[in-house]
């Protein structure tokens, strides 16, 4: 099997990096998953994310036998307003695996997470070593987004972000923020690495904006230019090389 290197055809594949790798979630949503009881080997359920697996092993999530993507898939979204970034949604809605369709036949699963009403790009993959790497702080993924707000920002205002704030769950620092090129004050651009939870706009609300449109234009070296709104498409070669070597 092409996922497991030669020390794991000998002692085993990690149980959290083997669920990623069957294209089911990332390496951390694994570790839930397995701590929720949900995952079996050879008919037992295991609760510890580091048990070994071996080749030969039977590997079952919610009831139904997984295995690793031989194919390793990678596509980029320009994810719609109104479309959750989850694999399936309780109530109903329409998610970013509905856009896909049939179009893809491996299980891909979405690095990180937008909001249902922001828009931009999205990663997917079953590579849950890339997915864990780009997930990571410590690698400092970069993310560009374009801000509409419901008023002008005034330029004591972009100052302060750019000093760092200190919001509910601690110091926030940006690596750039201005008024975008062509537009007038309400609309704005922000770069950040950091990945908290709805970050951007959480950023405006503590001055009293109201955040009107949030869309993400750049994400770790990837752009949008040629991908309309709603669609998407597979990474060439040079983007995974890229995205594989990001530091």
């Amino acid at each position: 099997m092409k996922n497991f290197n030669e020390k794991e055809t000998k002692d085993g594949m990690r149980l959290n990096k083997y669920i990623a790798h069957c294209g089911i979630c990332s390496r951390r949503a694994a570790s839930e998953h397995i701590k929720n009881g949900l995952v079996t080997v050879n008919g037992e359920t295991i609760l510890e994310m580091g048990h070994k697996v071996m080749m030969d092993d039977v590997v079952t999530f919610k009831m139904e036998v997984v295995k690793p993507e031989e194919n390793m898939v990678y596509v980029l979204m320009n994810k719609p307003k109104d479309a959750v970034t989850t694999l399936s949604d309780e109530k109903g809605r329409r998610t970013v695996i509905d856009i896909l369709g049939d179009k893809i036949k491996e299980r891909i699963y979405p690095v990180g997470r937008l909001d249902r009403a922001t828009t931009g790009l999205l990663l997917l993959t079953n590579d849950g070593d890339l997915a864990k790497k780009l997930s990571h702080p410590s690698h400092k993924v970069s993310k560009v987004y374009h801000v509409t707000l419901n008023q002008q920002v005034p330029a004591e205002h972009l100052e302060a972000i750019r000093k760092g704030l200190v919001l509910e769950d601690g110091l926030v620092e940006v690596d750039g923020v201005d008024w975008a090129k062509g537009k007038d004050r309400r609309e704005v651009g922000i770069e950040l690495h950091v990945g908290k939870n709805r970050i951007v706009r959480r950023i405006f609300e503590h001055f009293g904006y109201r955040v009107v449109k949030l869309d993400r234009v750049y994400y770790a070296g990837l752009t949008k230019k040629n991908l309309t709104r709603g669609f998407f498409r597979h990474l060439n070669e040079k983007e995974v090389i890229m995205l594989k070597h990001f530091s």
